[in-house]
């Protein structure tokens, strides 16, 4: 499903995160390790955020270096603390992602249904709460018809109920053969998630566990 191949990210040349080579079958991986240790840094290269040496391959074909357009369409990305046009509003937000990854509006509408992102979807999102951008960033996360979803920290300031709609989401959309890579300091294995496998990050360096 995924091909990491020499992956060197670095910062004022300070080497940051290496991963010589990891290769990953479809799955639902959380990517665990120190604060510090690059988890949120691998997230946004995967996500081509920000650049990085080496490659990063898709289907073990799609390149995000020479297809970043074909990428980006299977890949979707919800930060950890989301940021977004103040002045747009939700729906003008929304419009514009699903112009992006071509995308129906049924689907646009279960999404934020499920998410009881409709009832400010009309409002700037200059003044939405931070609960409020991370349930419109998770949805956003799920339009479209992405084979891979990144999700860091994707528990900080949901609710109970936002929480138990997620692991739904993400059990559904890995029966229809949807990979996850998850970063979250919270332990995801207690919380519903079948399938789930551990990716490490020690002394800057990723691994599977198994």
């Amino acid at each position: 499903m995924l091909s990491i191949n020499n992956f060197i990210k670095s910062y004022n040349r300070r080497v940051v995160l290496e991963i010589p080579e990891l290769e990953l079958d479809h799955g639902v991986f959380w990517i665990r390790g120190q604060n510090g240790s690059g988890k949120s840094t691998l997230l946004k290269a995967m996500a081509g955020i920000i650049h990085f040496h080496g490659d990063v391959l898709l289907n073990r074909h799609i390149s995000i270096k020479k297809q970043p357009v074909t990428y980006r369409k299977q890949v979707n990305f919800a930060e950890a603390e989301p940021v977004f046009p103040e002045f747009l509003t939700g729906k003008e937000m929304v419009k514009l992602f699903m112009q992006a990854k071509g995308r129906l509006k049924e689907q646009e509408t279960e999404f934020l249904e499920h998410m009881k992102v409709n009832e400010y979807m009309d409002e700037p999102i200059g003044t939405y709460s931070s609960g409020m951008l991370k349930k419109l960033s998770i949805a956003l996360a799920f339009i479209g018809n992405p084979k891979l979803i990144l999700l860091d920290e994707p528990l900080i300031t949901l609710d109970a109920r936002s929480m138990k709609i997620l692991y739904e989401w993400i059990e559904k959309k890995h029966r229809e053969k949807v990979s996850f890579f998850l970063s979250s300091h919270q332990p995801l294995e207690v919380n519903g998630l079948t399938s789930l496998q551990e990716i490490l990050i020690e002394e800057r360096s990723a691994k599977l566990k198994t």
